[in-house]
């Protein structure tokens, strides 16, 4: 796939604030395709998608890799990194980052254009990283800041990564597993669907405004895929799964803590995605969450569920929580930022965590 231009839609915060009790929140899934703009809702799903086997790859196998990534990962280079584009908005060419102007063979946000980087202006009236942020969670919400604390701003964190030679940012989180190593995200932000591997993959939990690491930065020792990903891009794949190194004898669930993860939720409920986004209005550098009722794919195309939200490129891989407690900020994944179709940039979609990630899971906690 080819990524097209940055998401820059933003709707109207609804101001419903939440009382102490949890969250009730649904599963989603993805397409990363980009699919044209569309003008008819489908009245039906796809059939649902068998069950593939897991795709592993190696992507550190000595202490001195992992001092490489470290070392790679210098403050202007993260500060310099780009967000990859949400892929709904591109159109398939094989593969999700296949076919940009310029050489890179990666799609890019902000606009790749003769090689060069075309930066996006924020719309007028609206400023970098400006969004609304409440002591009090809301209920609905289409883009805020995390103001709050709790479990979720430590176990969400940002990813650097490299492909293709250029480097680019996404979000992750940490997921409760027997490794205690183990952080979930985007397919698309592991491995370019049939193409490579990411490289230099570090996450950084907690990511904080100028750069801050104060939890540290863990390197990818590991990572899984499902297969329908790896091999055609499929959309309803559209998960990655990372094992990371140990950073000073500590594994990152010991340090961060964890979310807990379930696997095929019943559809619809309530939902709260969080993620980096980093295309204007916003600037990767704050916590951002969205809230509110699930729904399915009007088009049909996918068993995706959508979420109302405003997050832009470098949300991609943020982690959708049900039955989230606002006290604690702790929930259970049942999703994650995945796509936007072209013709409505105001609905985040992700995919439903059924059989293929639960296969996907067990290999990865176990690594």
């Amino acid at each position: 796939m080819t990524l097209s231009t940055p998401l820059l839609a933003a709707a109207p915060l609804v101001a419903g604030l939440l009382g102490p009790a949890l969250l009730g929140a649904a599963p989603e899934q993805h397409a990363s395709a980009a699919l044209t703009p569309r003008t008819a809702a489908a009245t039906h799903l796809p059939q649902a998608p068998a069950v593939g086997e897991v795709v592993e790859h190696v992507a550190a196998r000595e202490p001195a890799d992992h001092l490489r990534v470290l070392s790679y990962w210098t403050p202007d280079r993260m500060a310099k990194a780009l967000p990859i584009d949400l892929p709904g908005l591109v159109s398939k060419q094989g593969g999700l980052l296949g076919g940009l102007t310029g050489g890179t063979g990666l799609g890019l946000s902000p606009a790749v254009t003769g090689g060069k980087v075309a930066v996006v202006p924020p719309r007028r009236g609206a400023r970098a990283g400006a969004r609304h942020q409440s002591a009090r969670p809301l209920a609905t919400t289409s883009g805020s800041r995390w103001a709050v604390g709790g479990a979720v701003a430590r176990t969400t964190g940002r990813v650097f990564l490299t492909m293709n030679g250029v480097d680019f940012v996404c979000s992750a989180s940490t997921v409760r597993g027997r490794s205690r190593d183990l952080v979930i995200t985007a397919g698309h932000c592991v491995k370019d669907g049939a193409g490579a591997w990411a490289k230099n993959w570090t996450f950084v939990p907690a990511y904080g405004n100028g750069g801050d690491k104060p939890y540290g930065q863990w390197t990818a020792r590991r990572m899984f895929v499902a297969g329908p990903w790896s091999q055609s891009s499929d959309d309803s794949y559209d998960v990655g799964m990372v094992a990371l190194a140990p950073s000073r004898g500590r594994h990152v669930a010991d340090v961060v803590g964890a979310q807990d993860i379930a696997f095929n939720s019943p559809r619809g409920g309530h939902a709260v995605g969080f993620g980096y986004p980093a295309d204007p209005p916003y600037n990767g550098k704050h916590l951002v969450y969205c809230a509110g009722r699930l729904r399915d794919d009007p088009y049909g195309d996918t068993h995706d569920q959508g979420l109302g939200c405003d997050m832009t490129a470098g949300s991609s891989g943020g982690p959708w929580l049900s039955r989230f407690d606002t006290a604690t900020g702790r929930g259970t994944i049942t999703s994650l930022s995945s796509f936007k179709y072209s013709d409505d940039q105001r609905t985040m979609y992700g995919p439903i965590l059924g059989e293929a990630v639960r296969k996907l899971y067990l290999t990865a906690e176990r690594a």
